[in-house]
């Protein structure tokens, strides 16, 4: 049985050599890893759709200049690229209101809720849930494993504004958590 690190390196000799049904099956393969990557940053679906055709656009005209490094590595690159599409969208959009946080107005440190007993898809909804900015930079952080530095630059903003925008976003989840766990109905209408 092959490897999945074969059939991705096959996949893109497929696609450098313009075999006209290689680029579907990319579309095909990662479409719903990259529609959930969208959905992380981008809540509305139509904007979402908009920034996936965006996405592959850039995908399809770039994709032949692509340095295959390994298993992942196309996936790892699809989702930047897409992950890109989604953060232009959002700047063009101007939907960043970054607040620099000073440390005396930090919120006091309360105690983290237990999320073991939440699912997955309602977390994710808590997620969606937060503004454009906080959501964008939980998701940068936590999901996409960026350093505050690597944001600031992405986002032209200072190193300390993604910190402070961070602690606002995680404290908005966590009382978006509590307040699930201590009256879970009030968050389904």
């Amino acid at each position: 049985m092959p490897r999945h690190t074969d059939n991705e390196l096959k996949l893109i000799r497929r696609v450098k050599q313009g075999e006209p049904t290689a680029m579907r099956e990319v579309y095909d393969t990662y479409i719903r890893h990259l529609t959930a990557v969208c959905s992380r940053y981008i809540v509305n679906s139509e904007d979402a759709k908009d920034v996936l055709q965006e996405s592959f656009l850039k995908i399809m005209s770039g994709i032949t200049e692509f340095d295959y490094r390994g298993e992942g590595s196309l996936k790892g690159w699809l989702t930047k690229v897409t992950v890109n599409e989604a953060l232009k969208f959002l700047q063009r959009h101007n939907r960043f209101n970054f607040v620099e946080i000073t440390p005396e107005v930090h919120d006091h440190a309360e105690e983290q809720p237990d999320i073991d007993s939440l699912p997955s898809s309602e977390i994710f909804r808590m997620i969606r849930e937060l503004p454009d900015g906080y959501r964008t930079i939980f998701n940068l952080y936590v999901i996409e494993n960026k350093s505050h530095r690597e944001i600031a630059s992405m986002l032209n903003i200072t190193e300390n504004t993604s910190a402070s925008q961070l602690h606002r976003a995680k404290a908005l989840l966590a009382a978006k958590i509590r307040q699930h766990q201590h009256n879970p109905l009030s968050t389904i209408i």
